[in-house]
């Protein structure tokens, strides 16, 4: 298949010969055939830049471009097969000259229509439905009849087209209160769910202080601030009306009306949207600080998705534990109460999600969640595959501008190279049952700016190779009709079908009914949906599904019923079920019940856990909620073993529960050599998370044991949970006294004689120079310089010294505020020197090394670089390196903290509470109480310093790049 595509002249880009070949197999599923194999060559010049790969029984062809629309965020396709797009035109125009850009500033961003009306496969007419100062960069849009609901922090926002004209009639704002004005991190779009209600989520850019139509508010934040010059205030441990404390981003629901406001899931960093399909079952993907640990994941109802502290006030980073690898510490993998964090899709950056349930592809791409990976230019494909109460994601491509972009690939050095260009912001399942693709056609991704100064977009859609889908007629008055819209495989357009049939009634039932044994077992789950909204007769036919055969069918059953009463009185029932996701969805659901109504549900599970299964665990934990301690007696007395010899099943459920009542046995087994190594850190852990003094004295003793690891570990808690969770359980300041050493008294006496304005200058200079060699010198100058005790004449003159200080975190600081000698680096320049890779390799060893990972070497102060080849073209990464200060990675913002008695702290903020934690340049982490903090700044430059302040020169960067970008 080949396909040309010519960019509009204004843009000048020419592109063509899009040959649409392959590499490997796209899915291998039992027993069910193999899906088509993508097979080709690599990629090496600018003219087969616009070459697209996806599986040999589909094509792609450019539907729609720009200037039609510009910088497309999301999409949905309404029953006429239209395109709504929502641009960002205003996108961080803090961060771009007015002039450099587009810009409708003064109108705001718009919402626009584009329709193929000849039905010959691309667009040809474009407009706008709404250009409004209320949107600024929105991220999302759903059009569900006449209401169109678009996602822009701080409102969602319903545009209701009352006369159909595509003009709206009308403005509310639904909710408002979110937090994330212009920011990547904030509100997203939303979809209707098989139940008929609104699923919709938003990122970690709060505080989110929303109050629905009933009254009920959430209150969710985070220590994170930044992003953008208007999120400045954000904290963690906020309490919601449901007396619950979320935090992160967040998955919410709501009902049509406004009302009855749900958190469904959260701790997030910035899941760009959730998807459901018509089981009931949520998905989505999240991005990551680091640059290898992007997610895909199945989201379990009340899930924390693990990216900060449980409250919200510790970035991940401060809660690393030695031996944890950056995945498993950055979704917090071995905390108690944190859900499975899925598929580790590597580097990137990824946005949309749509679980595709057509027949139109072929019945071999029917139950397909598709992920667009903007930062990796592709659109990953999964089959989900049940596995116990969860799913295993195996990932393959389904369209990329590379040939295997879920695997690495060879980085081709050119000064242009528009495969990287390739973004996809959405992908959409119109009602012909084609995906359609939102390409925001650009040279970078993330980092709070975009650099393709025209705002050029593009739209792909997807069909099967030789094949003409057409976009159906839906008669919306007629009962046939409106089973036709329920069967759709565009989301929102089969809710137009449900609710059309819930108004109905019960006079329906007999012809939904019919679905339940339709081919397609989507369109039997979205029956049971609509069956349980029919009116008493209507739930009494899924109550029978309670005992179908079809396991997908009393998942659904139990769903439905849940959703209209709580399904308390099948609790017990379904507990016993041979399906683990339905016992999984019994223990979601006993959260908020009694334990005098749970206990001996929940004793059902615990019983028909099988010690392996994280999401069965998560369920049991969820149903345990307020209940541990109870919960765990009925372990002990289901198991009965001595800590030393417990079960898997034993192990996990103390470890999940915690309670103070386990302290004693959990100390036996840590400290236990008949214990392997990993249980026993499982068990401290356990006590590690008991927010209790018993637990804080047990870890004491378990400090002093004779077994290294236990020891070790043990000392690692007591450090860490001195600063947040233990902090007035002990007397830390006494086990803590700080010994002042000769070399550091005089030091100190130095500093005396330097800040001593009644001293000679140049004596003053000369102490100074002492200072600047010595460790401890160098911190007191970087100390007084921060405060105004030291003139820019002593700056200058110490600065050449301070910069060769032994100590790296006074090397970096220093760099903020110490003059040097350099000189401006151009990065178009350094872009065209040819690279020696090898010489790289010794620049970074060298110059990197001490604070980033690459590969096996290094330090993990800063990111890991190892896959930094997958996020950055050469132009990005030069402009990371060159001008680190313009788009610092999430986590790694520096603050100075000066206290009370004069001490001053410079580092990454890792955790804000009561204790607030900051990470130096070493690697040292301090603790210091908020109440001792006399200012607190957040730093505008990165702690990485300038090429310049390292020595470095352009052939330097063009070597050292290199060697970053063909890592092997």
């Amino acid at each position: 298949m080949t396909f040309n595509t010519t960019i509009s002249p204004e843009f000048g880009l020419l592109f063509s010969g899009a040959v649409l070949l392959s590499l490997s197999s796209l899915f291998l599923i039992n027993p069910k055939p193999d899906l088509p194999k993508r097979s080709g060559t690599p990629l090496v010049s600018i003219e087969d830049s616009s070459k697209l790969y996806l599986p040999d029984d589909l094509e792609a062809t450019l539907w729609a471009e720009a200037p039609m629309f510009f910088n497309p965020t999301n999409m949905d396709i309404d029953a006429k097969g239209r395109v709504w797009i929502t641009e960002a035109v205003n996108y961080r125009d803090f961060n771009t000259k007015p002039a450099e850009r587009l810009s409708h500033k003064q109108k705001g961003d718009r919402v626009m229509i584009l329709e193929d009306r000849d039905g010959d496969g691309k667009a040809e007419s474009s407009k706008v439905f709404i250009e409004d100062t209320l949107l600024t960069a929105p991220l999302g849009i759903a059009v569900i009849g006449n209401k169109i609901i678009v996602s822009c922090a701080p409102n969602l926002i319903v545009y209701t087209d009352s006369d159909g004209d595509d003009k709206p009639d009308s403005r509310e704002v639904l909710l408002t209160g979110f937090g994330g004005f212009d920011h990547d991190h904030s509100l997203h779009s939303l979809v209707t769910g098989p139940d008929g209600r609104y699923y919709f989520n938003t990122g970690n850019a709060g505080p989110h202080h929303v109050t629905d139509k009933s009254g009920w508010t959430l209150r969710s934040g985070s220590l994170y601030t930044g992003g953008t010059p208007y999120n400045k205030s954000n904290n963690g441990n906020q309490k919601s009306d449901d007396g619950r404390v979320w935090v992160g981003g967040l998955a919410l629901r709501i009902n049509p009306d406004g009302t009855g406001l749900k958190v469904l899931g959260h701790n997030f960093r910035n899941s760009y949207e959730v998807c459901l399909d018509s089981y009931g079952n949520m998905w989505q993907n999240d991005n990551d600080d680091q640059v290898i640990t992007c997610r895909v994941s199945f989201l379990q109802e009340n899930g924390n998705a693990g990216y900060f502290s449980a409250d919200g006030t510790r970035y991940w980073q401060a809660d690393r534990r030695p031996g944890q690898d950056i995945f498993t510490t950055h979704w917090h993998q071995e905390d108690p109460g944190v859900m499975p964090a899925g598929d580790n899709t590597g580097a990137g950056s990824p946005t949309g999600i749509v679980y595709y349930e057509g027949d139109a592809l072929g019945k071999n791409y029917r139950g397909t969640l598709l992920s667009c990976e903007a930062g990796r230019n592709v659109i990953f494909a999964y089959k989900p595959e049940k596995q116990g109460a969860g799913f295993a994601l195996k990932r393959r491509d389904l369209i990329s501008s590379f040939p295997q972009a879920s695997e690495r690939y060879e980085w081709y050095e050119t000064d242009n190279d528009y495969r990287k260009w390739f973004r996809p912001s959405d992908v959409a399942v119109g009602p012909d049952g084609a995906l359609y693709i939102a390409d925001w056609y650009d040279p970078i991704v993330g980092g709070h700016g975009m650099k393709d100064k025209k705002g050029y977009g593009r739209i792909y859609r997807i069909t099967p190779k030789g094949k003409k889908l057409t976009v159906p007629t839906f008669d919306l008055t007629s009962t046939n009709g409106l089973i036709e819209a329920l069967k759709n495989p565009a989301v929102n357009v089969r809710a137009l079908g449900f609710e059309g049939l819930r108004k109905n009634g019960e006079p329906v039932i007999e012809d939904v009914k019919k679905l339940l044994t339709a081919e397609n077992p989507f369109h039997q789950a979205r029956a049971i949906w609509l069956l349980s909204q029919l009116g008493e007769k209507g739930k009494g036919e899924v109550e029978k599904l309670l005992l179908s055969a079809d396991e997908s069918h009393r998942l659904t059953a139990f769903r439905a019923l849940k959703a209209l009463n709580g399904a308390t009185a099948y609790l017990d029932q379904m507990a016993g079920d041979a399906d683990p996701a339905v016992r999984r969805e019994v223990g979601i659901a006993l959260r908020d019940v009694d334990f005098t109504k749970s206990y001996s549900i929940i004793s059902k599970l615990i019983k028909n856990y099988d010690g392996k299964d994280p999401w069965m665990l998560e369920a049991i934990g969820t149903a345990s909620d307020g209940k541990e301690a109870k919960v765990y007696a009925n372990v002990r007395e289901t198991f009965k073993a001595d800590p030393e010899y417990w079960k898997p099943q034993h192990a996990n459920l103390v470890w999940r529960l915690h309670p103070v009542q386990a302290i004693n046995d959990l100390k036996l087994r840590a400290g236990s050599a008949k214990v392997a190594v990993t249980e026993r850190r499982k068990a401290l852990t356990a006590i590690g998370f008991i927010k209790d003094k018993k637990a804080a004295e047990a870890m004491v003793a378990l400090s002093k044991s004779t077994l290294p690891d236990v020891a070790s570990q043990a000392s690692w808690w007591l450090n860490f949970r001195k600063s947040n969770d233990w902090a007035d359980l002990l007397n830390w300041e006494k086990e803590n006294a700080v010994v002042v050493t000769p070399a550091y008294q005089k030091m100190l006496e130095l500093r005396r004689k330097v800040a001593d304005k009644n001293q000679p200058m140049g004596d003053r200079i000369g102490n100074g120079r002492k200072m600047a060699a010595d460790v401890n010198g160098g911190n007191m100058l970087v100390d007084m310089r921060v405060q105004g005790q030291l003139p820019d004449t002593i700056a200058k003159a110490v600065s050449e010294i301070i910069f060769k200080n032994p100590d790296q975190n006074v090397r970096v600081v220093a760099s903020q505020f110490f003059p040097r000698n350099g000189k401006v680096l151009k990065t178009d320049f350094i872009a065209r020197m040819s690279a020696d890779p090898s010489k790289g390799e010794k620049l970074f060893a060298t110059n990197c090394a001490a604070c980033h990972k690459h590969g096996t070497n290094g330090a993990e102060i800063g990111p890991d670089l190892t896959v930094i080849h997958k996020k950055f073209d050469k132009a990005g990464l030069l402009d990371a390196i060159v001008n680190p200060s313009a788009s610092m990675v999430f986590g790694y913002e520096s603050y100075t903290i000066v206290t009370k008695k004069g001490e001053t702290y410079f580092g990454f903020l890792l955790s804000d509470g009561a204790n607030v934690v900051i990470k130096d340049a070493a690697g040292q982490q301090h603790s210091i109480k908020a109440d001792q903090i006399k200012s607190r700044e957040k730093m505008p430059s990165s702690l990485m310093p300038e090429p310049t302040a390292l020595g470095l020169n352009e052939q330097d960067l063009a070597d050292l790049t290199g060697y970053l970008l063909n890592f092997k």
